[in-house]
């Protein structure tokens, strides 16, 4: 019955971060579910253990609660950011570390969540971490985040066609990605044929 109770607490713990987030960004929850569906088709190819996957579900979905801490003009601004802006916004998931580090619950994944925005080489924020410094679920998420977000539509911007963004990805292993994920993830979506969304 513990147990049962402290399944239930932890899931309304997630459940009410998911809508904080959700009602900052309207298109979050559409994003995140993407993000869920890639990142686990990854995993599996990946062989990651049921652990790592669960972790990198919770990742998916909440990666970004540190935007619940940055301004809503900020986050739907429909053009570009200014560079104050921009240094606001990168502070998302710094904040977003320390919104896990107070839960149980979200402690786990607090480390992959502060380095969502870290490069393979070493010039992501915010620690300027660089090949496998960076944990493996952030190197993951890194590349399915930025997958979607090419292939969305932004306030700013049309979408890329999904064969554009994967070339973009493949432009930038090595670099922005780590080379090992960007072509496991390459080889998945042309598996999938693309039709991955």
């Amino acid at each position: 019955k513990k147990l049962l109770q402290s399944k239930s607490i932890h899931n309304s713990v997630i459940s009410s971060l998911k809508t904080s987030l959700w009602e900052k960004n309207q298109d979050t929850e559409e994003h995140a579910n993407r993000l869920v569906k890639l990142s686990k088709a990854i995993g599996e190819k990946m062989m990651l253990t049921g652990e790592q996957m669960s972790k990198l579900e919770l990742l998916s979905t909440l990666h970004d609660i540190g935007k619940i801490g940055v301004s809503d003009g900020i986050i739907n601004k429909p053009g570009k950011l200014s560079q104050e802006e921009r240094i606001l916004m990168n502070k998302h998931p710094e904040i977003g570390y320390r919104i896990a580090m107070t839960s149980n619950e979200l402690s786990p994944i607090a480390e992959y969540i502060l380095s969502h925005h870290e490069r393979y080489d070493g010039k992501g924020y915010p620690q300027g971490m660089k090949g496998e410094q960076i944990p493996l679920l952030s190197r993951i998420i890194a590349v399915v985040d930025a997958f979607d977000a090419m292939t969305s539509d932004r306030p700013y911007r049309k979408a890329m066609t999904q064969e554009a963004a994967i070339d973009e990805i493949g432009r930038n292993a090595g670099t922005q990605f780590d080379p090992v994920v960007a072509k496991l993830f390459m080889e998945l979506i042309s598996e999938m044929g693309f039709d991955v969304l």
